[in-house]
């Protein structure tokens, strides 16, 4: 089938994102609201997400940013060629795209698919509100737990308090943060509703989370965190195009053309997992169409295949390059337990108890997520069937949620050994 994809990026920006950032913390502490005050873009654009009012799935927008060489700091910096302040040519500095995350309780395993992809991270904490709210705390673990070292703090909703409950709220988010890797993040106090201070939020974001380093030339890997058929209902034959995956590149190339394998792709009747190949339709960031695409940002690429195996995120947690590139998938894990002393995401912490045979564990590994059921337990080491395959390399971090009072509550992580 010919294909003339939609790109998964909503927003023209003048190249390919080069950063992945990601916006993460308590529910309707504004992560949308600021992710639309950068770029433009409402990023909980799913139907259900709209009518409930919170971020159900992970959503994307694309920004650029700018400096004007005439306009001091925090002025100087905006997501205009123009600068607001002055008038002048302002310099592009670069693209990034954001990763916004949900952050209800109940919708930590899409929290932890988007963390997969960031390269730093946005933690936002209401002005008005006591401090750490119940996903504040488990967000800030989370991003702990993955190993997010490069993070700006946002204090919003500054409008809703006046300046001694300000600090206060301030004073709140130094002592929680002062036993964690953000213990020397920058507090960047703003109003996303209002548009205020994200001049200083862009100076911080270009200081704390540069972009990182990556190999353009080794073997490309891209982890798919949507996947979609773009196709209308009633859309005639000749005009159907193949299925889309949304994703980010974490190294090396990809070209319109190259042929790719997607693993451990989806089962047959039988339940058998089995990888699928395909060659590469169309690519599309954030700045349009591209032959060609790099490792950084997010970007869709589109496929010859049928649009009914990708639709409905059927490819989420799917890893996609060369055929032949990629690890074989597993059944079977053996993970490095590191449990943390309480269990997160409810008001009361929970002692976490040590891992038990037969029991069932929810697991994290990137984009992928999927049940194991413990087979083994000495020391700190687990032996899990898993119940959907999963395509990890040795070393790969994994979160480990356990079911506690109807809930999966994250209760440590591992290493895939």
């Amino acid at each position: 089938m010919a294909q003339t994809m939609s790109t998964v990026p909503t927003m023209r920006i003048p190249k390919q994102p080069e950063c992945n950032i990601g916006t993460s913390g308590h529910v309707d502490h504004g992560k949308t609201s600021l992710v639309a005050s950068i770029t433009g873009v409402w990023a909980s654009a799913h139907s259900e997400e709209l009518k409930r009012g919170i971020t159900i799935k992970v959503g994307y927008a694309d920004a650029a940013f700018y400096k004007c060489s005439h306009t001091p700091p925090p002025e100087a910096y905006s997501t205009s060629p123009t600068c607001p302040v002055c008038g002048q040519e302002t310099q592009l500095l670069r693209t990034v795209s954001f990763v916004d995350a949900p952050g209800h309780e109940s919708l930590m395993t899409n929290m932890l698919a988007g963390a997969a992809l960031m390269d730093g991270a946005i933690l936002v904490i209401a002005a008005n509100e006591p401090v750490p709210m119940p996903q504040t705390r488990e967000h800030m673990l989370a991003l702990q737990m993955l190993g997010m070292k490069k993070m700006v703090i946002v204090q919003n909703k500054i409008d809703r308090v006046d300046s001694e409950g300000a600090k206060k709220n301030h004073d709140a988010i130094k002592s929680f943060l002062s036993s964690t890797i953000a213990a020397d993040a920058p507090i960047i106090p703003i109003s996303a509703q209002h548009g205020i201070n994200i001049d200083a939020l862009i100076e911080a974001l270009e200081v704390y989370i540069p972009t990182p380093q990556r190999d353009p030339a080794a073997t490309p890997q891209m982890l798919a965190l949507r996947s979609f058929d773009v196709n209308k209902p009633g859309a005639e034959v000749p005009s159907l195009v193949g299925g889309v995956l949304g994703g980010s590149l974490v190294r090396g190339e990809l070209s319109v053309g190259d042929e790719i394998e997607i693993s451990p792709g989806l089962p047959d009747e039988r339940g058998k997992y089995a990888s699928l190949l395909t060659k590469i339709a169309s690519l599309g960031t954030g700045a349009g169409m591209a032959e060609k695409v790099g490792p950084g940002g997010l970007i869709s690429l589109g496929t010859y295949l049928d649009p009914a195996l990708t639709k409905g995120d059927l490819m989420v947690g799917s890893l996609v390059g060369r055929p032949g590139t990629l690890p074989p998938p597993r059944t079977k894990l053996s993970v490095d337990l590191q449990l943390f002393d309480q269990a997160v995401g409810s008001v009361e912490l929970l002692k976490v108890e040590k891992v038990r045979m037969g029991e069932s564990l929810r697991l994290n590994i990137g984009t992928a997520a999927t049940l194991g059921s413990v087979t083994s337990v000495r020391e700190s080491v687990a032996e899990l069937d898993i119940r959907k395959p999963v395509v990890a390399e040795p070393g790969a971090r994994v979160a480990i949620s356990r079911r506690i009072a109807e809930r999966w509550r994250l209760i440590g992580s591992g290493l895939v050994k």
